[in-house]
């Protein structure tokens, strides 16, 4: 690890390859905004249930699956794709490794997110909470995730400097942690083409799928965000991140702990007590390093807090931060069982 990214300089006469990222940048605005349409369409279904118009495929239980859907893999997952080979590669100083398989990668996430936009209106879900789409689409996607980790962890393995940089650590524990997670909860016994059923069953079901479900969460949602974070806003700031220590302390910590708070989604259930009370307590120490976290990211800006004046985008990564902030308060103390 670095403490400041470093400055872009590729081998004489080299490009980077930065098609399929631009493809990326681009599918994750198109499905941001699909996403969020479909989001607001099924949020007024809920004060005008007439709204689906008597329509199967437009009521409120399948339309949300594909909302969040669309929201967190299309429109999050892009944007991770774009941002994860946009930062390897210049944090690495060289070209993405296998450019080929890396516009096989946009390629597949598009159909895997197509045939999900398909099935889910149809009703064709697995049921399982951010793991609904049945069993052909999850291998397409174990393909797909395994070429990425292929085309990431090939452009780390040919890097042009000696560290690696911080924000390849989080962008490196999201790709695996996620494919572990993925194939992991979605084992399941095809029956036709478009029905399965688990491979778990009764309250070990329901604790895969929330080991799954939370850390989709923590993994997806985090640990491949802070990836950003931990490039962009020095960039943007132009100044080194504020601890090195605090970086290195934040990533360990976060990765560790975060494997182990999915029992607070099943509090008051069947799972055993001990299990809800893990759940329960590494929630609460997950406080301490998503605000280590935080804070690094606000006081990078130190010294160059004139900047938040005029740079639009600063603006918008430091209420990113404060936000992130306030979820993560938020979410320790509601997994407190006496809360609910």
């Amino acid at each position: 690890m670095t403490t400041q990214a470093p400055t872009a300089v590729p081998a004489q006469g080299e490009v980077y390859a930065d098609s399929t990222v631009r493809l990326f940048a681009l599918a994750a605005v198109v499905w941001g905004v699909v996403g969020m349409a479909v989001g607001v369409f099924i949020a007024a279904q809920l004060a005008w249930p007439e709204l689906n118009f008597g329509v199967p495929w437009l009521s409120y239980g399948r339309l949300r699956p594909l909302h969040t859907n669309a929201v967190i893999f299309a429109f999050g997952g892009c944007a991770l794709f774009a941002t994860s080979y946009h930062v390897v590669q210049r944090t690495c100083q060289t070209r993405l490794f296998a450019p080929g398989l890396a516009m096989f990668t946009f390629v597949g996430w598009q159909l895997v997110i197509l045939l999900a936009a398909v099935s889910l209106p149809l009703g064709v879900t697995s049921g399982k909470e951010y793991a609904e789409l049945e069993w052909p689409i999850d291998v397409l996607i174990a393909v797909v995730w395994v070429s990425y980790a292929i085309v990431f962890f090939g452009t780390l393995a040919q890097r042009r400097v000696q560290h690696i940089y911080v924000a390849n650590w989080f962008f490196g524990a999201f790709i695996l942690t996620v494919a572990l997670l993925h194939i992991v909860n979605s084992a399941a016994i095809p029956v036709s083409l478009t029905k399965s059923y688990s491979a778990y069953a009764g309250v070990q079901d329901a604790m895969v799928q929330w080991w799954y479900g939370h850390n989709a969460v923590g993994f997806f949602l985090t640990a491949g965000f802070l990836g950003m974070m931990y490039y962009y806003i020095p960039k943007q700031a132009e100044r080194p991140v504020y601890s090195y220590r605090l970086s290195i302390v934040h990533f360990w910590a976060l990765i560790f702990t975060y494997m182990w708070a999915g029992p607070h989604h099943l509090h008051y259930t069947a799972l055993p007590d001990w299990a809800q009370s893990i759940g329960m307590l590494f929630s609460l120490v997950l406080l301490a390093p998503s605000w280590g976290g935080m804070i690094n990211g606000i006081m990078t800006l130190s010294g160059a807090w004139h900047k938040l004046r005029d740079d639009p985008i600063l603006k918008f990564l430091i209420v990113s931060l404060s936000f992130y902030g306030m979820s993560t308060f938020e979410g320790p103390m509601m997994s407190i069982s006496n809360f609910r």
